[in-house]
C-alpha cells in the first residue's frame, strides 16, 4: 500500500505556520518510504495558511525522490493558464514528482475573494481541468471559452513527465465521481466517509467509462492517522487537535450537506481512521487494501499537535508500510 502525508500548512491560535516543521516531517517521510507529501489549499484562514504551490517549490527543493501532490487545489478560482505553466514548472523544478489534484471548493468566501461564484464553479472548474491538460500536453492550444481565451498558446518548458503529470480529483458525490472519470486519473476520497460509503463508491467510480486523455484510474483514500504503542496513547495525541479542526470544518462547512459529519464523536472518527496501535494501524490499511485503495493519504497532524507527535507517527507508518 503506498501511503501519503497530508503536510500541515495551518497555524494554530497565536502562532505563525512553521514550513520549516513541515519540511522536517516530509523529509522524515521521504525516508521511511512515503509515496507522497500531499498539501492542500485554504484561503482566508485567520491564525495563517501557508500557501500550497510556493510550499509544494519549498518542499520540492528539501526533498530528493517523494512524490510531490495537492489534494486540491480549488481549481474554479484559478486563472488556468497561469496555474498550467506554475504546475509544469513544479515538475520540472522536482525532476517530474508532481501529481495535481484539484476541488470545486465549497467556501463562498473564498469564491468572493477571486471575484467567482460558487454557482460556476462546475463550468469553471471543467473549462480550467480542459486547459491545463491541453496546454501540457499540445505543441500549440487555440481555445475560446466563458472565462478564458487563448490563440496560439503554448507552455515551455512542459512538464517533465510525459505525457504529463497525473491528476486526481477530490469530492462525495455521483456527479464528482463521473466528473473525475472523465477529466482526471484519480479519486481523492473525503476524510469522512464511512468505509461503507467507500466500498459503495469505489466500486461505483471503477464502473465508470473513463476520457479520452485519461491515464488510468486510481483511488486514494484519504483519512486521519495516528499509530502508537496504544490505541490510547494515539487518542491522547490525535483527539484535542482533531476536534479543534473538525469543529472549524463545521464552520466552513455550515452551508454544506456534510457540516454535521464534523460534529461526530471520537468513537466515529477513529472507526473510519487509521488511527490506534500499530497492530490496529496495520488491519486498517490492510482493510482497505482489499476494498480497493491504490493508497492512503494520511493526516497525522491537525494544526495545535506538537512536532515531536507529528514525526513519532510517521514513523511508525513508514515501519508499517516497510
Amino acid at each position: 500500500m503506498r501511503l501519503g502525508l497530508y503536510v500541515n500548512l495551518y497555524a494554530a491560535d497565536g502562532e505563525r505556520p512553521r514550513l520549516a516543521d513541515a519540511v522536517e516531517q516530509v523529509r522524515l517521510a521521504e525516508r521511511a518510504g512515503f509515496a507522497w507529501a500531499v498539501v492542500g489549499e485554504r484561503r482566508l484562514h485567520r491564525p495563517g495558511y501557508h500557501e500550497a504551490l510556493t510550499s509544494l517549490a519549498y518542499l520540492a527543493a528539501h526533498t530528493e525522490r517523494i512524490g510531490l501532490a495537492t489534494a486540491g487545489l480549488i481549481a474554479p478560482v484559478h486563472q488556468p493558464v497561469h496555474l498550467a505553466e506554475t504546475l509544469a514548472h513544479l515538475d520540472v523544478l522536482s525532476g517530474g514528482r508532481l501529481t495535481a489534484g484539484f476541488v470545486l471548493g465549497y467556501r463562498p468566501e473564498e469564491f468572493a475573494l477571486y471575484g467567482t461564484h460558487a454557482k460556476e464553479r462546475v463550468p469553471r472548474f471543467e473549462e480550467c481541468l480542459e486547459l491545463v491538460t491541453r496546454l501540457w500536453t499540445e505543441d500549440e492550444v487555440t481555445y475560446e471559452g466563458r472565462w478564458t481565451s487563448v490563440e496560439s498558446a503554448f507552455l515551455s518548458p512542459r512538464p517533465v513527465q510525459a505525457p504529463r503529470p497525473r491528476i486526481w480529483n477530490g469530492g462525495r458525490v455521483s456527479a464528482t465521481l463521473r466528473r473525475t472519470a472523465l477529466l482526471c486519473d484519480g479519486w481523492t476520497t473525503s476524510f469522512n466517509e464511512t468505509d461503507r460509503e467507500l466500498s459503495e463508491k469505489i466500486a461505483e467510480y471503477r464502473a465508470l467509462p473513463g476520457g479520452p486523455r485519461s491515464l488510468g484510474r486510481e483511488v486514494i483514500v484519504c483519512r486521519e492517522g495516528y499509530a502508537a504503542d496504544t490505541s490510547q496513547a494515539a487518542r491522547a495525541a490525535l483527539q484535542a487537535p482533531l476536534r479543534s479542526l473538525y469543529d472549524a470544518y463545521g464552520d466552513w462547512k455550515r452551508t454544506s450537506p456534510d457540516a454535521a459529519r464534523y460534529a461526530q464523536e471520537w468513537d466515529d472518527i477513529a472507526a473510519r481512521g487509521v488511527i490506534g496501535s500499530h497492530a490496529r494501524c496495520a488491519e486498517r490499511l490492510a482493510h482497505y487494501a482489499e476494498s480497493g485503495a491504490d493508497g492512503v493519504v494520511l493526516r497525522v497532524q491537525p494544526p495545535g499537535m506538537g512536532q515531536a507527535d507529528a514525526l513519532r507517527a510517521i514513523e511508525a507508518f513508514g515501519a508499517l508500510a516497510g
